[in-house]
């Protein structure tokens, strides 16, 4: 329970939804430079961070476009947006540690819990509002050092 804590996707919520979410996981352990998902893999399971780091990337290059490094943090959200495809490849930078689970299941013990299934999608989307938010001041610096170094 103690990874969940430390990451804002279980809170406000009641402690028996977070057993039933914790009894629904799967503990997974990776070895550096595994791939755990490409750009376009059925979207099928949805990932929270015990230990370790992931770097999310997209296009043929693998791109990076954020770094999962903290315990409690999430991907593979498009399985839970009615996407049927991840819209982002995961590669583990370091030996990781993960919580997996199911679509199907998560969605059904959301289903099941309508309050809590509401908390989670609000702390989901502060989650990726957050990670937009940090998206945009790294484009506006990178456009701020490209216009200094054209002037």
């Amino acid at each position: 329970m103690q990874v969940l804590d430390q990451g804002h996707l279980l809170w406000g919520m009641s402690q028996l939804f977070i057993k039933e979410f914790m009894d629904t996981t799967t503990t997974t352990s990776h070895a550096k430079g595994e791939i755990l998902i490409h750009e376009g893999d059925p979207a099928s399971h949805f990932y929270t961070l015990i230990q370790g780091s992931i770097k999310l990337g997209i296009g043929e290059t693998g791109q990076e476009v954020y770094v999962v490094n903290q315990p409690g943090e999430v991907f593979g959200w498009s399985s839970l947006m009615n996407r049927d495809v991840y819209t982002a490849s995961a590669e583990c930078l370091e030996p990781t540690k993960l919580l997996k689970i199911d679509k199907e299941k998560l969605e059904k013990l959301l289903e099941k819990e309508p309050a809590n299934g509401i908390t989670f999608f609000k702390n989901l989307a502060q989650t990726l509002g957050n990670r937009l938010l940090r998206s945009y001041h790294i484009i506006s610096e990178a456009a701020r050092l490209q216009k200094k170094s054209n002037t």
